[in-house]
C-alpha cells in the first residue's frame, strides 16, 4: 500500500560465480521436485472436514449453496471441487489433487511476490520457502480451501502493487476479481481485505503524491466493486453466522493465536518443527528490522524497511483482527484460518534471507529452514488424520445384512461412511438425528444436541436393530457442542441390554480425530 521503490536487498557477493549459480540450480530444481512430490502425497485417510467437503460438493450444483447454510463456508471451492470430481471422481487421490493443483500454482507467482519486494534472491527464497513449508504442504494435501486462499493472497499482492504503479482498468479488475474470489472462499479473507482497505483509505488522504493518492482511490473503487459482487451471498453469511458457528471448539484468547499459528506455521509441535519455528521467527524480524552491518554483526532499526513493513504489518494485524473478532463472537480459531495472511508471513521471511549479505551464512540459513520443512512434509504423508478409516475397514469386514451403525456424536460420520458406500443392507444414523451420516447439520447444533434424549435414542437404535442384528457404535466422548455425556450414555444403555460386546478400535489419542469402534452382539 505504498509506491514508494521497493525494499531491494543487493545480491550477495559472489552470487553470480557461475559454479555457485550451478549449486544454486541443482538445489532448486531438488527442492521444488521434491516438494510439487509432496503436495499429492498422503497416507491419510479423509478426515471430517475433508469427506464432509466432498460430500456436499457432490451434491447437485444448485443445491451446494443451500446445504452451505447449514456448514458454515462460501461456496467457490466447493464449486470447484464439484467440476474437478466430476473429470476426476472422488477417491482420496482425486479430491485432493485439486488443492495440489493450487499449491504448486502459487509457487511461481510467490517468486514474482519475492522479486518485486527485495530482487531476485528474496524471489527464489519466497520460492524455496513456500515450496518447503510444512503449512502449505499440508493444505496441499487436503480437500479444503486453503491452498486456494493461498494462491489468490499472492495474485492479489501482485495485482495490488501492479495497480498502485499504473491503475489501468484490466489492473483494477483483477483487484476486483482476486477480492470477490477471496471472499467467496474463506471468511477470515474479509479480515485481510479490510486491513489493506483501511491502508488504502489512509494512503488515498496522505499519500506522498497526487499520483499516488490518484491510484489509492481507483483501488479502493476496485475493492468495493470486489464486494458488490459478495453481496448475493451476504444473507447466506448472515444466516450462517446466527444459527451455525463453531460449536465444536471453544473461544481462543489472541495472544493463544499467534502461539499456536506460529507453532503450526512451522509444522506443529515436533523437534524439527521446533527448530524450524525459532528460525522462521527470526528470520521474520530480521526481514522487519534487522539491518546488515558485517558478516556477523547486525543493527536493530526500530523503523522497519520500506515495503517489507506494509507486508509485516498486514500480516499482524489481518491476524489480530481476526482474533479478536473470532473471541467477541465466542468463535474458535484454527491455524488454517490463518492461511489468509501466511504468503504474506513467508515473503518477509525470504526479505529476511535477503537480508543476509554474505553467499555460504545465507546459503547454509536457507537450506537448514528448507530442510526442516522438507521433514514436516515428509512426516505429513506418513500421518493419518483420522481413525474412521480403520473403524470403516473393520465393519465393511464384519457386517451382515440389517447391522446398525450409529455414529456419536455425528461429526464422525463423513470420515467413517466414505469406507461402507458399497455395504448393502447397512443401516447408519447419527447422534441425535438418526440421518444418515454423509452430512452434518450445524444448525443450532449446541441446543439440538443439549436437548437431545440419548437414552431414548439408543433405545431407537436398539428398535432398529432388532434382536438377531448386530450395533455398532462409532465414538468418541471428548466433543463439545453439545455432546457432553451423550455418547456414554447411548453405551450404557447398549451395553445394559447387549453385554456381549467387544471393542475392536480403541481411540488413539495420537491421532488427529481419534474414535473408537464398540460391536454390540445381537442378546
Amino acid at each position: 500500500m505504498t509506491t514508494e521503490a521497493p525494499a531491494r536487498v543487493p545480491e550477495p557477493a559472489g552470487g553470480d560465480d557461475p559454479r555457485t549459480m550451478r549449486i544454486f540450480a541443482i538445489g532448486i530444481g531438488v527442492v521444488l521436485a521434491v516438494a510439487v512430490v509432496l503436495r499429492f502425497v498422503t497416507q491419510s485417510d479423509l478426515w471430517l472436514d475433508e469427506a464432509l467437503t466432498v460430500n456436499v460438493s457432490r451434491l447437485p450444483l444448485g443445491d451446494i449453496s443451500e446445504w452451505l447454510r447449514h456448514d458454515g463456508a462460501p461456496p467457490l471451492y466447493y464449486w470447484l471441487l464439484h467440476g474437478w470430481t466430476e473429470v476426476f471422481g472422488t477417491s482420496p487421490v482425486a479430491v485432493r489433487s485439486l488443492s495440489g493443483v493450487f499449491s504448486v500454482a502459487t509457487l511461481p507467482f510467490a517468486y514474482f511476490a519475492g522479486r518485486r519486494l527485495g530482487g531476485r534472491t528474496v524471489g527464489w527464497a519466497a520460492v524455496l520457502l513456500l515450496a518447503a513449508s510444512p503449512f502449505a504442504i499440508r493444505f496441499a494435501t487436503e480437500a479444503r480451501m486453503y491452498s486456494l486462499v493461498m494462491l489468490l493472497v499472492v495474485l492479489g499482492y501482485l495485482a495490488l502493487v501492479r495497480a498502485l504503479e499504473r491503475p489501468s482498468l484490466g489492473r483494477l479488475a483483477c483487484v476486483a476479481a482476486v477480492v470477490a474470489a477471496l471472499l467467496y472462499t474463506q471468511y477470515w479473507s474479509m479480515y485481510l481485505i479490510a486491513v489493506v482497505g483501511l491502508g488504502l483509505i489512509w494512503h488515498a488522504w496522505k499519500g506522498p503524491d497526487a499520483e499516488s493518492r490518484h491510484a489509492a482511490r481507483a483501488l479502493i473503487v476496485a475493492f468495493v466493486a470486489g464486494g458488490i459482487v459478495f453481496l448475493p451471498w451476504v444473507p447466506n453469511m448472515l444466516y450462517q453466522q446466527e444459527h451455525t458457528g463453531t460449536p465444536w471448539g471453544e473461544a481462543v484468547l489472541p495472544n493463544a493465536v499467534f502461539t499456536t499459528m506460529l507453532e503450526d506455521f512451522a509444522g506443529g509441535t515436533h523437534i524439527e518443527n521446533f527448530l524450524n519455528f525459532w528460525l522462521s521467527n527470526l528470520l521474520f524480524l530480521l526481514g522487519v528490522f534487522g539491518l546488515w552491518v558485517a558478516k556477523w554483526r547486525y543493527e536493530i532499526d526500530l523503523r522497519a524497511r520500506p515495503g517489507v513493513r506494509v507486508l509485516a504489518g498486514a500480516f499482524f494485524a489481518t491476524i489480530l483482527v481476526g482474533a479478536l473478532a473470532s473471541f467477541l463472537a465466542d468463535a474458535t480459531f484454527q491455524s488454517r484460518y490463518a492461511s489468509v495472511g501466511y504468503p504474506l508471513f513467508v515473503l518477509v521471511l525470504a526479505y529476511g534471507i535477503g537480508r543476509i549479505r554474505d553467499v555460504p551464512v545465507q546459503a547454509v540459513v536457507l537450506v537448514v529452514i528448507v530442510a526442516l520443512g522438507l521433514v514436516g512434509g515428509v512426516r505429513n504423508v506418513r500421518e493419518n488424520r483420522t481413525q474412521g478409516g480403520d473403524v470403516g475397514r473393520v465393519i465393511a469386514a464384519d457386517y451382515q445384512r440389517g447391522d446398525v451403525v450409529v455414529y456419536c456424536p455425528d461429526q464422525l460420520g463423513p470420515a467413517t461412511s466414505r469406507l461402507l458406500d458399497d455395504s448393502p443392507g447397512l443401516t447408519q444414523m447419527v447422534f441425535p438425528t438418526g440421518a444418515p451420516p454423509k452430512l452434518v447439520d450445524w444448525v443450532d447444533y449446541t441446543q439440538r444436541n443439549s436437548e437431545a434424549d440419548a437414552g431414548a435414542f439408543a433405545q431407537r437404535v436398539l428398535d432398529k436393530a432388532g434382536p438377531d442384528h448386530t450395533v455398532w457404535l462409532v465414538a468418541a466422548n471428548d466433543y463439545s457442542g453439545g455432546n457432553e455425556g451423550k455418547c456414554e450414555q447411548i453405551a450404557a444403555v447398549l451395553q445394559s441390554q447387549r453385554p456381549a460386546s467387544s471393542v475392536p478400535v480403541l481411540p488413539n489419542d495420537s491421532i488427529f480425530e481419534a474414535m473408537g469402534l464398540t460391536k454390540y452382539a445381537p442378546a
